[in-house]
């Protein structure tokens, strides 16, 4: 079994990323693709949830693996990013799950789908890259900034400030919270509602609203 746990729940697709802290390696982000990839060339009903385990929706670059992979570092961080404008533009009603902490490129993984889920009472999500020294790259901006209202995305990426679930929905953050038993029944819930949609004009649509976007990241 892989890193991304799948199961199909009617026209829903469930992907629970189950790697820890979820963080993104060269396998990781290669196994994102190839889902995706697979995905995306299916025909029918779909819409797709995307959730962590325990404590970690994701906590971004996973920096040790980087550090130890020099040379394999710039590729990976481009797959990062394309990961980001794919799942913008992915031909189907997404949702996220963010049943914990979601920070940095978790976060920004987070801004890809359509409708996000937030537990209510543990976690939290946080763009901490000024406390890091680690400045957004363009693609990575581009993708929060096309999802953020503008005063959270001020907030968020110059203060590195931590949202909790409640928070994150008065800033725009995530749609809605539940209590964690609640969350993926959720997700499925609300994806089911969407799955039966026209996938080729949702595609289209985000193509128009993202496509340039998506463009920047390599997608």
């Amino acid at each position: 079994m892989g890193i991304l746990e799948r199961s199909q729940h009617g026209d829903v697709v469930v992907l629970r990323w189950n790697d820890g802290e979820n963080r993104y390696r060269g396998d990781s982000v290669a196994e994102w693709h190839a889902t995706l990839d697979e995905l995306a060339g299916s025909e029918g009903p779909l819409a797709l949830v995307v959730t962590g385990t325990g404590k970690f929706f994701s906590n971004g670059l996973d920096l040790d693996w980087m550090g130890a992979n020099r040379d394999e570092s710039p590729a990976m961080l481009a797959e990062v990013h394309r990961l980001f404008g794919r799942l913008l533009t992915f031909p189907a009603f997404t949702v996220a799950a963010v049943n914990g902490h979601a920070f940095a490129g978790g976060a920004m993984l987070t801004c890809g789908f359509d409708m996000r889920l937030m537990r209510a009472d543990r976690g939290y999500w946080c763009l901490p890259e000024v406390d890091l020294g680690l400045p957004l790259t363009d693609p990575m901006f581009a993708v929060v900034s096309a999802r953020l209202p503008h005063a959270t995305l001020h907030e968020s990426i110059v203060t590195g400030r931590r949202y909790a679930g409640p928070e994150a929905v008065a800033a725009g953050i995530v749609e809605a919270t539940a209590a964690i038993d609640d969350l993926l029944d959720a997700a499925i819930e609300a994806a089911t509602a969407m799955a039966a949609k026209d996938r080729r004009v949702i595609a289209r649509h985000k193509q128009q609203m993202y496509g340039d976007v998506a463009a920047l990241c390599g997608a």
